[in-house]
């Protein structure tokens, strides 16, 4: 028979999936000895069972009661008794801590008439009322269904007739004219009564805490933590306990250390004559804790040493949650205390110092979103104006700068001098100038796998995508909000990359320091020195190298300054944007081979100079040169202005004609899965040895000047092993040819990418060919969910995510099952065809921290991740070999 029901002596912290976090820790400071009110807890599986039949569980309501009946002998008093009622407090506690988004009842047991004995048996009528008045809010609104503002407006009405500032000043025939109003006020709204019967009382309640798991404000919390949705939730049953008996009673909230910092010290604040929930709603003014100190000493230093003896036993800040009856205290809640990223690696340096966590322990309460909140800048929040618009936030940061509406405009204005924002309906390759120059990039439309959010991530650049709310006239040169504020170019505005807010004004930013670290190798005090503990020891134990996507040998030593071993994949196609993109339209306007040639000709002394660059940047490690990749009319005009540009003259352009001509011979309905990647290689003569040649080339310049070039050449977009091995040749034949005339020789491994399902299926025969494999999961996940990435995200992701379907774009976090198993099957199926073939992935999932832990698990060699997220795919690598080595322990 299922088990219900756990009295706190029976539980402990390690029962938290059963029992939730808040009974698990009651029932641990139960068995530590400390001064909690007795109480038992209904479990996790209680709360499943109900939320999936909408009936209550057998049995469960019968062990409830002998619970109860356990409660009350031990208390030596009845739950609601006329003449001295024992009162329960009835609370949510779900597995991982979701405060407030759950439901509380206080003070169940008050009726008519226990209400009155309570008065006679505390000599205080006006608490007696008071908490009676809070029982009837509390379940008229969790339990029937009244909403709370009703309650509220009555309460302020009353407060008004009276002259009173807050509740403290109603006094007894206030307040019990109050509940009057509250249970008429619930009549009326639900054509039911406030119920009389203690037990009702009960086990409504906990039937009431089950629902609230599934309100809109605890599922949206679960979406945006991560938390699966079937967990459901804990209810703890407690003795009740006052601090609103008067001036020697009072509630409070204490930190064991600063949470916002990290610093030792006590924090946390205090209320006199209060209950835990006046605390928390903020309805009056609370006092530091350290005043405790003066209005009841003995409470305050049993408070310091039950801090003490809590974070030696937890071994980390804790959150607690105190009242005093009448001088005496009584603790009602321990957790581990939600903290700052900054508090977070603080927290867990000072605990390592202090030699009570090991270095391994500290690394495993660190993460990697928290270690790239403190690399960007943060605006002043106590110092921004009302925003102008939400929009998604795509690149964490900060950025103030005068708004401009296209990549020329951005690129003069910055060269000037100026600090620019380029705002877009949405961006192409073609405004990669301009998204440099900026400072952030802001688009109207698109989500955060779009190109804005995929590019400024890579150059660590702010943006927001998506800000639906404006309306972008590039024309006219000016955006509109929705409320009719019209930003004309020019118009100074601040974006925040880190929450999608975009603010009027320059808003007043707070620098880095970890950046600075990072940058410079400078240390200072606090976090820097704890960013820096962490990192070494994850580089200490983590098994995954860590590249860097660079294009640029700005990108290349900006990587490796951040701990890059290498780059694992450098984009070639970004090296023809710009005034380069002429040459392209050369190449492919050409009217014969010896046309073609002339246009390869010319770009392969500028495609060497850059790999030149890069090559030199990380010297002595692998830079891994994918081929080009994308479909060729991206670097042509877009055909509908070119079509409008043609038809708008009497006599137009011959090269714009014969440009559009070009255009339409090369339309395609769906480019991403059309002429490109390989495949271009295969069909555009010429193109793939003039790469070659100038990477050979580069590699010959390096070696010649000293340096240790290691080149590796990649192929984008196989599915065949046919295209591999025909393209393979073409890549030897020119090696070997760059390495006779000049008397170099040349070892630059030839792999390949696996982002189609075809290619991981079949990656044993592609292994035969390739050197290496990288995955590139963005076009992997598009290719097995089936979704186009420039589209689905503003389509229907958030419908998806509201339903359940997913709980992250898999865009942003490898998808396991889906497009992870594919990941497995073709790292086994590629070592079992070329034992200790190198596997390493470059797609956006490469610098995110759950997905590294994936790749770690899957087997892969190395991550390659834009240059500003190496730190976090560093420490999130050495996370990752912690969580192994512990799996591999408890096996």
């Amino acid at each position: 028979m299922v088990r219900y029901v756990y009295d706190f002596h029976e539980g402990g912290r390690d029962l938290a999936g059963l029992l939730g976090g808040k009974g698990a820790n009651l029932a641990e400071m139960t068995r530590m000895g400390l001064p909690v009110p007795p109480g038992f807890i209904v479990t996790t599986e209680a709360c499943q069972a109900y939320l999936a039949t909408g009936a209550e569980p057998g049995g469960l309501f019968r062990e409830v009661s002998r619970h109860l009946a356990a409660l009350e002998e031990s208390a030596g008093r009845r739950l609601g008794r006329p003449d001295d009622p024992l009162l329960l407090s009835v609370r949510s506690g779900a597995r991982f801590s979701m405060p407030g988004m759950m439901e509380t009842v206080l003070d169940i047991g008050l009726t008519d008439e226990s209400v009155l004995g309570l008065a006679k048996v505390s000599g205080n009528e006006r608490f007696a009322w008071d908490s009676y008045r809070r029982l009837v809010h509390m379940f008229g609104s969790t339990v029937m269904g009244v909403d709370s503002a009703r309650f509220e407006q009555a309460l302020t009405l009353l407060k008004g007739l009276r002259g009173v500032p807050d509740d403290v000043h109603l006094d007894a025939e206030d307040l019990a004219q109050l509940v009057e109003t509250y249970k008429n006020l619930i009549l009326v709204e639900t054509g039911d009564h406030f119920p009389q019967s203690p037990a009702e009382q009960l086990r409504r309640a906990v039937l009431a805490v089950f629902r609230s798991w599934n309100g809109d404000r605890a599922r949206l919390y679960r979406r945006r933590e991560h938390i699966p949705d079937d967990l459901g939730t804990a209810v703890t049953v407690q003795r009740m306990v006052f601090g609103n008996l008067g001036p020697d009673s009072g509630s409070g909230v204490a930190f064991t250390r600063d949470p916002a910092t990290g610093r030792p010290g006590l924090y946390g604040d205090y209320l006199p004559n209060a209950q835990g929930e006046d605390v928390v709603a903020g309805i009056r003014n609370t006092v530091p804790l350290a005043e405790l100190e003066r209005l009841d000493t003995r409470s305050y230093r049993r408070l310091l040493t039950h801090m003490h003896t809590l974070e030696n036993h937890y071994r980390d800040l804790c959150d607690i949650e105190f009242t005093i009856e009448r001088g005496t205290l009584w603790m009602l809640q321990t957790r581990v205390g939600k903290r700052t990223a900054e508090a977070a690696f603080a927290i867990a340096a000072a605990l390592v110092d202090e030699e009570r966590i090991t270095p391994q322990e500290g690394l495993s309460r660190v993460g990697g979103e928290g270690l790239a909140r403190l690399m960007f800048p943060r605006f002043d929040a106590s110092a921004t104006g009302d925003p102008l618009a939400h929009g998604l936030p795509a690149s964490p940061g900060a950025a103030v700068g005068a708004v401009v509406f296209d990549s020329a405009a951005a690129v003069r204005r910055s060269a000037a001098g100026e600090q620019v924002i380029l705002v877009r309906q949405e961006t192409t390759p073609d405004d990669l100038p301009g998204m440099v120059a900026a400072q952030a990039v802001l688009t109207s439309r698109g989500g955060k796998t779009s190109h804005a959010a995929v590019v400024a991530r890579g150059m660590g650049k702010v943006c927001v995508c998506g800000a639906e709310e404006l309306t972008v006239d590039i024309e006219r040169r000016r955006f509109t909000t929705h409320d009719g504020t019209v930003v004309e170019e020019g118009t100074v505005v601040s974006v925040d990359g880190s929450t999608g807010v975009v603010y009027p004004g320059a808003a007043p930013l707070a620098d880095s320091e970890v950046m600075r670290y990072l940058e410079t190798g400078e240390h200072t005090a606090g976090v820097v020195d704890a960013v820096a503990a962490a990192l070494r020891q994850a580089d200490g134990i983590r098994r995954l190298e860590v590249r860097a996507n660079a294009d640029t040998p700005g990108d290349a030593a900006r990587a490796r300054r951040f701990g890059a071993q290498g780059v694992g994949l450098c984009r070639t196609e970004h090296m023809f944007l710009g005034e380069r993109r002429k040459l392209v339209e050369e190449m492919i306007l050409a009217r014969d081979g010896a046309e073609r040639e002339r246009a390869l000709a010319t770009l392969l002394p500028l495609q060497r100079e850059d790999f030149i660059g890069i090559l030199e940047a990380m010297d002595g490690l692998p830079v891994t040169i994918r081929l080009l990749d994308p479909p060729l009319h991206e670097f042509l005009p877009d055909r509908t202005e070119l079509a409008v540009r043609v038809a708008s003259v009497g006599q137009p352009a011959p090269h714009d004609v014969e440009l559009l001509d070009a255009v339409n011979r090369m339309h395609e309905e769906n480019p991403m899965l059309g002429l490109r990647g390989v495949r271009l290689g295969l069909v555009v003569p010429g193109l793939v040895a003039m790469q070659v040649r100038a990477i050979a080339e580069a590699v010959v310049e390096r070696t010649r000047a000293g340096g240790s070039p290691r080149a590796e050449i990649m192929v984008p977009l196989v599915g065949a092993v046919e295209e591999l091995r025909i393209e393979r040749a073409e890549v030897r034949r020119v090696l070997a040819e760059v390495s006779e005339e000049s008397g170099v020789p040349l070892d630059c491994p030839i792999g390949t990418m696996i982002e189609l399902p075809r290619a991981a299926l079949t990656a044993g025969r592609i292994a035969e060919e390739a050197a290496f494999f990288s995955f590139g999961t963005n076009d992997l996940t598009q290719t097995t969910w089936g979704f186009s990435r420039d589209d689905v995200e503003a389509a229907f992701f958030s419908a998806y995510l509201d339903k359940g379907i997913f709980t992250t774009s898999p865009f942003e976090r490898i998808d396991p099952e889906g497009v992870g198993r594919l990941v497995r099957i073709a790292v086994a199926e590629g070592r079992a065809a070329r034992p200790g073939l190198k596997i390493g992935v470059c797609g956006e999932h490469g610098g995110d921290p759950d997905s590294v832990h994936f790749f770690h698990d899957a087997g892969l060699d190395y991550v390659s991740c834009s240059p500003f997220r190496v730190p976090v795919a560093r420490l999130e690598a050495g996370r990752a070999a912690l969580s192994g080595s512990e799996e591999s322990d408890s096996r």
